[in-house]
């Protein structure tokens, strides 16, 4: 099964949202400036969706780890 591309778009940007908080607060504990950490963060939420979503594609693509669903006929 493999998934929609609006899914892979979707779950970057979740998943990005999550890491950029996280980029937030490490980069105002190392700065001590909120405006550094909120321009450290703001840039990479968009080149890191960015770089998710090709890695989601590229993955989609690729059968490595995957296998094929076999399909039951439970008619009787």
């Amino acid at each position: 099964m493999a998934d929609k591309q609006y899914r892979s778009f979707v779950k970057a940007i979740s998943w990005r949202m999550t890491g950029s908080v996280d980029t937030l607060v490490i980069a105002f504990l190392i700065t001590g400036k909120i405006k550094w950490a909120l321009t450290i963060s703001g840039v990479e939420l968009f080149t890191k969706v960015a770089l998710y979503y090709l890695h989601e594609r590229v993955w989609d693509k690729l059968s490595f780890g995957r296998v094929k669903e076999s399909k039951v006929n439970y008619d009787i």
